[in-house]
């Protein structure tokens, strides 16, 4: 994907054409893009399209996901959201009453996050032209001083919970193997839920200590990993036993193959911080909720391995962690 938009999008597009003024732009491939504002602060911008499958899973749907990505995506660079538009498409014969859950899903999470629903389109295409449903959700929100991802050697790598959940989720449902004793039992579901009770609160007290955040959507943990390292010239070092993983999340990645650290997750963040103040923030991140929150590893210089994503495996050992390729897992999120 990133050697598609180099070759599709970013190549073709003049460098002043790239951001508005001192704003972040095209040039920091970010989750969203910022518009510095002349009286104070900054109008923060995501947009994404969801095309999950299937469009229901445990934990959430569709219409979740969307409200809740695009949240995320707005919240991970410093901004509190205020409103947000969509754009439907919807197969000729999909079903009324599924459609209506879909929705009603959406609106609930913007209500409950005190969000704006402002505007959007609808579209129905004819049986065949599009798969089943897709939804497109613009966020806006408003930043004092937002998050640049500009992590530096030194800075520890934080994660706020589990990771890979609503990756396996969707490979098992796409699988068909929803009947899994986990699934079947609610212990097993989508993590998918708004980031804003960590962000904002984290935000304000401790702004100047964070130096980049994510959430670790398509490509997973390594997958924001890889791009701040690609983008800094840094070498990242995890502790692979410090990473948190939910044990059916680890068996079941590991009974298909798959590397818990390239699953999707909708509810978590990634952080990196000024080492100095790296274990208050840690503390009160635990304090707001969020106890599984864990230090997994640290940004280091190296010259040898710039770019790289190293991980101290449980026996002492060291691997290299490779960028995500390909789609793991077909129309995640």
């Amino acid at each position: 994907m990133s050697e598609l938009l180099e070759k599709l999008i970013f190549s073709r597009v003049k460098p002043r054409f790239r951001r508005v003024s001192s704003g972040i732009g095209l040039d920091e491939a970010d989750d969203g893009a910022t518009i510095p504002l002349s009286f104070r602060g900054h109008l923060v911008v995501s947009v994404d399209s969801y095309t999950v499958n299937p469009p229901f899973f445990p934990g959430g749907n569709i219409g979740s996901l969307a409200a809740t990505g695009s949240i995320n995506d707005v919240v991970v660079m410093g901004a509190r959201p205020i409103a947000v538009l969509d754009s439907i498409v919807v197969e000729e014969g999909f079903s009324m009453r599924d459609l209506e859950v879909i929705v009603d899903s959406m609106i609930s999470i913007l209500e409950d996050e005190g969000v704006a629903l402002i505007g959007g389109d609808f579209k129905v295409m004819p049986r065949g032209q599009v798969d089943k449903i897709v939804i497109t959700t613009t966020a806006i929100g408003v930043a004092e001083n937002p998050i640049l991802d500009r992590p530096r050697p030194g800075d520890k790598i934080l994660v706020s919970d589990y990771v890979g959940e609503h990756g396996a989720v969707v490979l098992l449902m796409q699988l068909g193997l929803t009947n899994v004793e986990e699934i079947s039992k609610g212990l097993l579901k989508s993590d998918v839920k708004p980031l804003t009770k960590l962000m904002l609160p984290l935000v304000e007290k401790y702004r100047d200590c964070i130096t980049a955040a994510r959430d670790p959507t398509r490509g997973g943990l390594a997958g924001v990993l890889y791009e701040w390292a690609v983008k800094t010239g840094t070498l990242v070092v995890i502790d692979e036993s410090q990473v948190p993983v939910r044990e059916p999340v680890k068996r079941y990645s590991e009974s298909l193959g798959v590397d818990p650290l390239y699953l999707a997750s909708e509810g978590v963040a990634v952080l990196a911080l000024r080492s100095e103040c790296s274990e208050e923030v840690l503390e009160y991140v635990r304090k707001l909720g969020f106890e599984n929150a864990r230090i997994i590893g640290e940004v280091r210089e190296s010259e040898m391995f710039r770019g790289y994503i190293a991980a101290e495996t449980p026996v002492g050992g060291l691997r290299v962690v490779e960028p995500p390729r390909g789609e793991l897992v077909p129309r995640i999120c």
